[in-house]
């Protein structure tokens, strides 16, 4: 199974960066990217890629501990950046440093149950893709809208290990599909209903 672990914002959070993105969907060439879908927005602190089935046990009992070492933080979406003109994101800011620290945890867990990164872990860059492009539109426009983009902050209170269901059915436009199959409290709490945020 694709894993990956993350850190999902609450609906107020996606609601206000769906406002921001709305806006940018009105700019020239817009059409040409890959909007991402609301529902799909999270912060990747570990990709994971395939994982055996029989690696899952001990990897969410160390994803597990990872999430309890760490408290719960402080964080809100804010401006954006692009990688090139392929990935056009939105950034965070608030405690950055935990959320670092919360993905090299997550990173050194996976690699302790065996997973087989894909990449060497190197410094962490918080970002949230809004929009995929192909590498024929320029992204310095939206980065420049988004520029003065201010989400409210939330409290960061879990830890989630996703599973990413790669389409199947050749339908052009078709999303990866996630579903949470691992949530873990930070700082060892209680879990609060709803979860997110």
């Amino acid at each position: 199974m694709r894993l990956f672990a993350a850190v999902l914002p609450p609906d107020s959070a996606t609601s206000e960066l769906a406002t921001a993105t709305g806006a940018l969907r009105e700019l020239p060439g817009a059409d040409a990217l890959r909007w991402t879908a609301r529902d799909g927005w999270h912060f990747t602190l570990a990709f994971m890629a395939e994982v055996d089935e029989g690696t899952v046990p001990d990897l969410t009992a160390r994803l597990k501990r990872a999430a309890h070492r760490t408290p719960p933080f402080t964080l809100s979406l804010h401006g954006g950046g692009h990688f090139g003109d392929r990935a056009l994101w939105a950034g965070a800011t608030g405690d950055v440093a935990a959320l670092r620290l919360l993905a090299a945890r997550t990173d050194a867990a996976a690699r302790k149950a065996g997973v087989t990164m894909e990449e060497q872990h190197r410094h962490y860059r918080p970002h949230l893709t809004v929009a995929r492009g192909r590498g024929e539109t320029g992204l310095r426009p939206y980065v420049d809208a988004l520029a003065s983009f201010e989400g409210t902050a939330w409290t960061v209170r879990e830890l989630t290990l996703v599973r990413s269901n790669l389409p199947r059915s050749g339908v052009p436009g078709e999303r990866p599909r996630y579903e949470a199959v691992g949530r873990w409290v930070l700082g060892g709490g209680v879990r609060v209903p709803g979860g997110a945020g």
